[in-house]
């Protein structure tokens, strides 16, 4: 395992090669952020900013999506994965907002999960992004690039996040969740990775062969 000097000096570097890592799903507040990052499910952030201006259009608020015809909703966002559920579950979500919390976003955890097609990742990612809480939330491609470097070694999201959490000082965990996205992302591939241009080569324990 890495000491700390290592981890951190990884950070260091992983935060100058991507200084504008950040969410890249397009939202002007909370209840914008909530519904593109359920939307983003098993979909590219490219696709939920392809259809998310109409929608947000035809429903600004959580009152007018509660409201909505699940038709129409499907008929917005048909071009991504998952759109019947997702269709769902985000007016389902916005009556819960309209009904229990006066149509704001909760600011909490455990408030966030009671939301349909609201997980632990998502919750993170709207406490992380929407509230500036310290967060770190753990997709495919944090997943992958942290067990593949060797900062962790974990066989489910779950335990990596955990362990993720255990390793990086709080303080820096909603950074390092947008810095290992932009890498896994650019670099670190789940196929052809890009060793060979890789910033953290010199201590990655794939490519060392540790």
């Amino acid at each position: 395992m890495f000491t700390k000097a290592e981890i951190n000096k990884i950070l260091d570097i992983l935060e100058e090669t991507y200084p504008d890592a950040e969410c890249a799903l397009d939202h002007r507040e909370v209840f914008e952020l909530l519904v593109s990052v359920i939307l983003s499910a098993q979909t590219t952030d490219k696709s939920v900013n392809l259809v998310t201006p109409q929608l947000f259009e035809r429903y600004p608020d959580a009152a007018s999506l509660a409201s909505a015809d699940e038709a129409e909703v499907i008929e917005i966002i048909k071009r991504i994965g998952m759109y019947r559920p997702k269709a769902k579950n985000l007016i389902a979500m916005a009556q819960k907002l309209a009904g229990d919390y006066d149509g704001d976003v909760p600011d909490t955890y455990d408030e966030l999960i009671k939301l349909p097609g609201v997980g632990r990742k998502t919750a993170n990612v709207v406490l992380s992004v929407g509230f500036g809480q310290q967060r770190l939330a753990v997709d495919t491609h944090v997943f992958r690039v942290s067990n593949r470097i060797g900062l962790v070694n974990e066989k489910d999201v779950l335990g990596t996040e955990y362990a993720l959490m255990e390793m990086i000082p709080e303080k820096r965990w909603s950074r390092t969740h947008h810095s290992l996205i932009f890498h896994g992302r650019n670099c670190c591939a789940a196929r052809n990775p890009k060793c060979k241009t890789c910033p953290i080569s010199g201590l990655c324990m794939s490519f060392s062969g540790v």
